[in-house]
């Protein structure tokens, strides 16, 4: 059975796709080169574990190159697709040797479908599974351009490469901010093997699935080179300062960074009259946290009057934890009419891990600002920071006014009939 086991790529394409609506042109996309097509590359362990006859009453590899086939011949035009393989080639029992074991079997480009096929077929289950190194090398491969970057790993074992963490090297390629997804597909996996994918998939925004049969396979593998073909928004690398005299200067767009474990961080941006500040932030939890977390944004001015401020907390699991806030800035006349106003904004975690987790690099920002038209009347509830709420206060007074009077007639009522009696 496929199961999903990644809240954050759900939450991530949701945010990314709704991103991509209200920025349609940002300033780095409007005046920046033309998107080339999407790249993806196929990594598939052909370590000897996959001589196993446990998928359909086939062996793994063989459900693998049915998947394959399949894929190749779905794969979408606009996709360049490349294959590499690890633990192909050494049979041998040399570690060094063994975790070399990582070659491109077809290169990323456009797909001549007969000639990959005729690669896949020659492949045969051989030696060790080098999953750190392959992933490098995968990298590597998808340098680049400014493409939208997508590694599918298919394998059937943990790596036996250590102390060459591959988790750790799926959090550097993310920490590089190429924006490259790693997605993990566990070919009858132990628990053992689903830990390591799942981090892998965790550190870079991408998908774990467990997959049992030939099907499930080909279905999602298809469906992830096809995903890759999705316009989507790119965020923009831009590192936070300690303090906002010193923090970037942002537009209106998307902004990636990275942030440690209580970290605070610093942005700003420039609000005219009549204008409306609009801010969020997401923060993945890439890695196992404590329990007890919880982010802020906090919108300032130059000297450090709090305007605004949205926060979330959580307990428990989680992949993304998410907030924001709001600031509308009024109309202004004469010389004061076209100065904008400089607004610091603020991004702080109270993450906390255990002394076996690695705080470096840190957990991936995702910054959203968007400046919009502010309201054009004093009775937009936008304009007075409650919200929706103007009407719930409005009405509970009218309701404490009307309940005094009554209760004011009652009591007059009741002590004049006693007085008669």
């Amino acid at each position: 059975m496929i199961t999903r086991k990644r809240l954050a790529a759900g939450a991530c394409g949701l945010f990314v796709a709704l991103t991509a609506g209200l920025f349609p042109q940002t300033a780095a996309a409007a005046d920046g080169p033309a998107k080339e097509p999407p790249k993806v590359e196929l990594v598939l362990d052909v370590s000897g574990s996959m001589r196993a006859n446990d998928i359909d009453g086939q062996s793994r590899m063989a459900a693998a190159k049915q998947a394959f086939n399949e894929v190749l011949d779905a794969v979408p035009d606009e996709v360049r697709l490349g294959i590499r393989t690890l633990g192909a080639t050494y049979p041998g029992e040399d570690r060094a040797l063994g975790c070399k074991d990582t070659k491109q079997l077809y290169p990323v480009g456009t797909v001549n479908r007969t000639e990959a096929k005729t690669a896949v077929a020659t492949l045969a289950p051989t030696g060790w599974t080098p999953i750190g190194p392959a992933l490098q090398a995968a990298a590597q491969d998808l340098d680049g351009g400014n493409a939208t970057r997508r590694i599918v790993l298919i394998t059937d074992g943990e790596d036996t490469c250590a102390p060459l963490d591959p988790c750790e090297v799926a959090r550097d390629i993310a920490a590089k901010g190429i924006h490259l997804v790693v997605d993990t597909l566990g070919l009858v996996p132990d628990a053992k093997t689903r830990s390591q994918l799942t981090c892998i998939a965790e550190a870079t925004g991408g998908t774990y699935t467990s997959v049992a049969h030939t099907a499930e396979l080909s279905g999602r593998v298809r469906q992830l080179v096809t995903r890759a073909a999705d316009p989507v928004a790119t965020p923009v690398a831009a590192e936070g300062a300690k303090s906002c005299e010193n923090a970037p200067a942002l537009k209106a767009g998307l902004y990636s960074d990275r942030e440690s474990f209580g970290e605070h961080r610093w942005y700003k941006v420039d609000v005219r009259p009549g204008q409306e500040l609009r801010a969020s932030v997401s923060i993945g939890a890439d890695r196992a946290v404590n329990n007890d977390y919880g982010i802020l944004l906090r919108a300032t001015t130059v000297h450090g009057r709090e305007i605004v401020r949205g926060s979330e907390a959580g307990d428990g699991r989680t992949d993304v934890i998410s907030t924001g806030l709001r600031y509308p800035k009024a109309e202004a006349d004469g010389d004061e009419a076209d100065k904008p106003e400089t607004v610091c904004l603020q991004v702080s975690n109270s993450f906390s891990a255990g002394p076996a987790v690695k705080t470096a690099p840190g957990m991936p920002v995702e910054l959203t600002v968007d400046l919009v038209d502010g309201p054009d009347e004093g009775s937009d509830v936008a304009s007075f920071g409650l919200g929706r709420g103007w009407w719930l206060i409005g009405l509970l007074v009218l309701t404490g006014l009307l309940a005094g009077l009554v209760w004011g007639w009652i009591s007059r009522w009741r002590i004049s009939v006693w007085r008669t009696n």
